[in-house]
């Protein structure tokens, strides 16, 4: 296998296009909206929710029936041209799409058309069941010569959607890919088929998936009490030590019960604690619910600015009630006050919220 010089990997692949970026920004990014552009209802909801959500994606993909497809790339173009403040850092909220899959007799056309007539607006390109870095290569190649071409000024960046079980297989290949690549989702569902998981829910738990608890007096129909287990640990886990490698952005996908507010923010937490930065919204409900869960709670900001303080230059270790705090622990205090700071910086609730917190002693 071929290997290109490290210092070649950060050229540009055209003539013309935008220099790659050596750095993908920290842009606040909890929840990622979808929506159908090809739905006049729902794209007439759209401006009205420029500053509320981090991120709105037009979805193009699944979802959009075979029909509508055209219909829905047109759509997104009239939106992203005629919604103020949406996109290539024009204001909160960035502009994100999902394009059809790469087998599919779409996808050429969503891209040579998004990029030429709104690239300048689009921050992200989605791109469904990644397999291996082969993939990445062939969208990073079209962008930067389909920049050119638009005279595009900032490159467009990718972002991959684990769906098979081959992509979790090459999943730091596929984070490495290119200098565009600005995250990856976990896509339960399709995973869940390509895999002949027995689950037919879109992310979350199944109570059929537990540990029980030994028997009582060796009494194996006695009363035991039973864990549910997490379907999805092992595949985020994996994903997000692969970001963490490359310096992208982990996150978790679809939750399908709209309904569930309660298990879909028990997952968003997991994933949050495991690593991820955001989730996917498939409902304005979920929005809230992703905002609240991505965000350190006041809780953890005051006691990781304590920690910072009482630590001073980052050296040795000092007790905090009761407990102590090192070096390592800095850095993991670091990690929730670096982000406040970020979501303060776009969030003016979370910054009043921020704000009024009062290191004790």
């Amino acid at each position: 296998m071929s290997h290109k010089s490290p210092k070649d990997f950060f050229a540009p692949l055209a003539v013309g296009a935008p220099a790659p970026l050596r750095e993908i920004p920290a842009r606040p990014s909890r929840a990622i909206h979808f929506f159908d552009p090809s739905n006049p209802k729902m794209a007439a909801k759209v401006p009205a929710m420029v500053g509320t959500v981090d991120v709105l994606l037009g979805n193009l993909e699944d979802a959009v029936k075979a029909d509508n497809k055209v219909a829905a790339r047109e759509g997104l173009v009239k939106i992203a041209s005629e919604t103020a403040n949406l996109g290539g850092n024009r204001g909160p909220t960035q502009l994100w799409t999902r394009i059809n899959s790469l087998d599919s007799p779409w996808v050429l056309d969503d891209l040579v058309t998004l990029v030429t007539e709104i690239g300048d607006k689009l921050d992200v390109v989605m791109v469904p069941k990644v397999q291996g870095p082969e993939d990445i290569h062939y969208v990073d190649r079209l962008l930067a010569q389909l920049e050119a071409k638009g005279g595009v000024q900032k490159p467009i960046l990718i972002h991959a959607i684990l769906e098979t079980a081959r992509g979790v297989a090459n999943v730091e290949e596929i984070a490495l890919a290119s200098p565009r690549m600005q995250g990856i989702s976990l896509g339960p569902a399709d995973l869940a088929a390509d895999r002949k998981m027995k689950t037919t829910r879109v992310g979350g738990g199944h109570p059929g998936y537990l540990v029980r608890q030994d028997p009582v007096d060796g009494d194996i129909h006695g009363n035991r009490t039973v864990f549910q287990q997490d379907l999805w640990h092992y595949t985020i886990a994996k994903m997000v030590d692969a970001c963490a490698a490359a310096g992208i952005y982990p996150y978790y996908g679809p939750f399908g019960d709209i309904t569930d507010v309660v298990a879909a923010e028990d997952q968003f937490r997991n994933a949050f604690l495991l690593g991820c930065v955001g989730t996917w919204s498939l409902h304005p409900k979920q929005i809230e619910i992703a905002n609240r869960v991505f965000s350190p709670s006041v809780e953890d900001i005051k006691h990781a600015r304590r920690v910072v303080a009482a630590m001073g230059d980052g050296t040795g270790a000092v007790m905090l009630d009761g407990k102590m705090e090192d070096d390592a622990s800095l850095k993991q205090c670091l990690v929730l006050v670096d982000l406040a700071e970020e979501l303060a910086a776009i969030d003016p609730k979370l910054k009043e919220l921020y704000d009024t917190i009062e290191i004790e002693d």
